[in-house]
């Protein structure tokens, strides 16, 4: 067989990389020089479009809690209300036992009725001294006639001073029964007279009645009612068989009907705010509502001079900080979800408008 010649591998060519453009450089060049250009940009018309707003995320919800008391004490013995329950303005509430109020206008009307048998009694005193008054007028007269004709005959000499001087006692005698007289009829009248305030009223019947006018109202004020509508809140605290005191709040009634939103910002931001300006609001609990309102009212002190206990900053030792004022927040929206007093809330206010 014929030998194969032998293989040569002949040396390729080097491939060497086109060179660039200079349309591609520059284009590399532009890129990197205009995107930081753009970001700015983007921050300053960010910024330029928001600096106007003042927002802060410490607001919430706040409804009208109304603080139901008992005006009166005693045993509660009927509830007509449950916890979360909504109730319209009127509803009965609890009850606490009557029967107390009902005696004590059964001592009013006792009273009434023992005033006016005095009344009567006294009425009949005052007509016996009238009586008493004339019988001691007809005895004056009688002494008096008795001594002018003693001391007539004195004078002649037909009579002796024992008897002049019995008949004139007899005349003084006459004359005192007479005054003590006219004192007891005075008496009498002075017990059955009337005050201006109430004419024609004894003032011991008129102290009876204001009694059972009393005790009347306590006993319209046994029951108590809802105020206003709203929801009944800490209802646990009405318990039939409890006894309830005067004035302790038992219950209290949250008008849902009427909200709004307490924001605390900052001091630094009281210099832009102003009543009137356009606001939103979102809720944490509801990530897609958001509500429009405006400024209502900015608080007249920052939250911590309403405090329980204040700061006091006189010693010197203490660290500044940025104090919050609370700017109440007016809804001009409706939420289409139920508002609970306390919610959180994010707020931001139009401050350019």
């Amino acid at each position: 067989m014929a030998e194969q010649a032998p293989r040569i591998d002949l040396p390729q060519a080097e491939t060497q990389p086109a060179p660039a453009t200079p349309a591609r450089k520059w284009g590399k060049l532009a890129l990197m020089v205009s995107l930081p250009l753009v970001l700015i940009a983007a921050v300053l018309a960010y910024y330029h479009a928001n600096d106007h707003f003042i927002s802060t995320d410490n607001a919430y919800l706040q409804q009208d809690k109304i603080s139901v008391s008992a005006e009166l004490g005693g045993k509660i013995v009927e509830v007509g209300v449950k916890e979360n329950q909504h109730v319209e303005a009127g509803a009965l509430l609890f009850r606490v036992d009557p029967e107390p109020y009902n005696i004590a206008i059964a001592q009013a009307d006792a009273a009434i009725a023992t005033a006016q048998v005095r009344v009567v009694g006294l009425e009949t005193d005052l007509s016996t001294k009238g009586a008493d008054i004339a019988s001691a007028r007809s005895n004056l007269a009688f002494q008096q006639n008795s001594y002018e004709r003693e001391a007539a005959l004195f004078k002649r000499g037909f009579s002796t001073r024992a008897r002049m001087d019995a008949a004139q006692l007899a005349l003084s005698e006459a004359r005192g029964r007479l005054a003590e007289a006219e004192a007891a009829a005075q008496k009498a009248r002075a017990a059955l007279a009337t005050a201006p305030v109430a004419p024609g009223v004894n003032p011991a019947v008129l102290a009876a009645q204001v009694q059972r006018r009393q005790a009347a109202y306590n006993l319209t004020r046994a029951a108590v009612y809802a105020p206003i509508s709203g929801t009944v809140s800490q209802a646990d605290r009405l318990q039939p068989g409890m006894m309830m005191t005067s004035g302790l709040p038992a219950v209290s009634i949250v008008v849902s009907e009427r909200s709004w939103i307490e924001a605390n910002f900052k001091e630094t931001d009281l210099e832009k705010l102003r009543v009137g300006q356009p606001a939103e609001i979102w809720f944490d609990a509801y990530p897609g509502v958001r509500l429009r309102g405006h400024v209502a009212s900015i608080g007249a002190g920052t939250g911590s001079e309403f405090s329980v206990l204040p700061a006091q900053n006189a010693n010197g030792n203490w660290v500044k900080v940025t104090q919050r004022v609370p700017v109440r927040i007016a809804l001009d929206s409706t939420s289409g979800v139920p508002l609970i007093a306390g919610l959180s809330t994010y707020v931001r206010i139009d401050t350019g408008r």
